[in-house]
């Protein structure tokens, strides 16, 4: 056969990910607070760009535009993000089918939280939060500010707390300076993590001059800071109480004992009876462990449901999007005309018009977000009724496939839905991920049970169980099969490790150790 160069016409169909696509799949997989970020930089960035609450230059609200970017008028007349109506391509469960009545017609609003009926008890609305979660913006206590951020102490940290003592000390500058090099040092938990001789050539100093600041440094407070290890910073507290003697200096050499239970080689070890042993075990378990705690660090940030779920009066259930969550944009196409009739260069044009393009884009991209995650949290519910009326123990078996079936999407868009996304209900707030539980064979051939309500039955036989009849893990196999639940030891192993719950060994020692005390 010749070798020859020639030209072929063919066609093939192939998927090509444009920029604007990326974007609308990195929204779906952002948090909140990561999309309240995201968006408030393409607000610098798009000067078309503007929120809801904007005022115009004459006092009036701007109007809100269409999805397209349009300001009412003729079109496409879908409405703002603030006025969407969810069910518009999503229709509720046939009721006959399924108990599940889940409302698609509105995104939540702060005044919808006051008017829904909601069957938590209050006391376990305080306690798991939600009630805090669902009463939404200002709707009530008029005039008082109750932001998270307006209820946080202004604590001071730790490295400037050991800071200020630091000035207090009758140092040289050039000891101050060592001194200040060392609290750098210090963990949040009040623990020294350097190496004396390795700063001591940094600085270019004696060793000598190193430690001898370092042991003025562990004169300060909080008591224990600047410790090496666990049992240099209780044996500090102890010397600070004149309470550290050789016996419970013995017993701090031997702290792998006592994390043991091993009573009788600590009794051997530090040459005390019973009794002492007691006094000095409760003296240590009355100190602090990590001192350093006591001070300001970074705040935790609290976890804003995204989506919640209630009982109606009449047995079903409603879903609503948290709309607090959500950012609510527009196209400000009166600033686009008038910009626009002014620009004379082609650079100008196409970049007014890039824009306008990227600004359309988002927001039909934070539309279609918000459908996609009130279609998955509603498919959840449906498909985990059971759990929100009976608990977790009835928490079914579920896959991602499952979801992407019930709604018509790809299983890769419910795994980037469901990443970082929780759900408030009366059960507590849950990430929705939390809902996905693989599955445990039945021994009558009956339904699978989740792992979840397996690792729950778990806990409760050991959380049972007397202290003269500890469960060996042959026996929980046992007791779980009575259950209809057939899982093997090694999974009943796996199991008890990941929830810290100990070995039967250990249960046993522990459980007898507390009744004798």
């Amino acid at each position: 056969m010749a070798l020859t160069p020639r030209l072929d016409l063919r066609q093939s169909q192939q998927l090509v990910m444009t920029p604007q696509l990326q974007q609308a799949i990195k929204l779906l997989q952002l948090s909140n607070l990561d999309l309240a970020a995201y968006v408030e930089q393409e607000l610098e960035k798009n000067p078309l760009l503007e929120r809801t609450d904007t005022l115009a230059s004459d006092g009036e609200y701007l109007p809100e535009t269409d999805n397209d970017g349009d300001f009412g008028g003729d079109g496409d007349d879908t409405p703002a993000l603030a006025d969407l109506n969810i069910s518009d391509d999503f229709p509720p469960p046939d009721a006959e089918n399924n108990s599940v009545d889940t409302d698609y017609d509105n995104i939540y609003t702060s005044d919808s939280a006051m008017d829904s009926p909601i069957d938590v008890p209050l006391a376990d609305a305080a306690s798991t939060g939600f009630l805090a979660a669902s009463t939404g913006g200002s709707s009530s206590f008029s005039g008082t500010d109750l932001n998270l951020e307006n209820t946080l102490s202004d604590d001071i940290s730790l490295r400037d707390h050991l800071s200020q003592q630091l000035s207090l000390l009758p140092l040289s500058p050039a000891r101050k300076f060592i001194a200040a090099y060392l609290i750098d040092l210090v963990s949040d938990t009040g623990y020294f993590v350097g190496d004396l001789t390795e700063i001591a050539g940094t600085l270019g100093c004696s060793i000598d001059m190193v430690e001898e600041v370092f042991e003025a440094l562990r004169n300060l407070e909080p008591v224990g800071v600047f410790a090496r290890d666990l049992a240099d910073c209780l044996a500090l507290q102890l010397k600070d109480k004149n309470r550290y003697d050789p016996a419970i200096a013995a017993l701090l050499e031997n702290l792998e004992m006592l994390a043991a239970g091993n009573l009788k080689g600590l009794l051997d070890a530090c040459c005390v009876d019973q009794e002492d042993l007691r006094e000095m075990i409760a003296e240590i378990k009355a100190l602090d462990p990590k001192p350093g705690l006591q001070f300001g660090g970074e705040v935790a940030q609290t976890v804003v449901p995204d989506v919640f779920v209630r009982r109606r009066p009449d047995g079903g259930w409603q879903v609503e999007l948290n709309s607090e969550t959500l950012p609510k944009v527009l196209v400000n196409n009166r600033y686009y005309s008038i910009i626009n009739t002014k620009a004379r260069k082609k650079e100008e044009k196409e970049y007014i018009s890039e824009c306008l393009n990227t600004a359309n884009w988002l927001v039909k991209s934070l539309d279609q977000r918000a459908h996609t995650i009130l279609k998955v949290a509603s498919a959840l519910v449906e498909e985990q009724e059971m759990f929100f009326t009976q608990g977790i123990e009835f928490l079914r078996p579920l896959n991602l496939k499952t979801i992407a079936e019930a709604i018509s999407m790809h299983e890769s868009t419910v795994s980037r839905v469901t990443s970082n996304k929780y759900m408030a209900t009366s059960r507590g707030i849950f990430e929705l991920k939390y809902f996905f539980t693989s599955a445990i064979n039945s021994t009558s051939g009956g339904d699978s049970h989740s792992a979840a309500s397996v690792r729950h039955k778990l806990k409760q036989l050991v959380d049972d169980e007397a202290p003269n009849r500890i469960l060996s893990d042959d026996k929980i196999v046992e007791l779980m099969k009575l259950q209809g639940i057939d899982i093997a030891r090694r999974t009943v192993a796996k199991y008890r490790d990941a929830m810290k719950i100990p070995s039967s060994v250990e249960r046993r020692r522990l459980k007898k150790q507390l009744i004798a005390s």
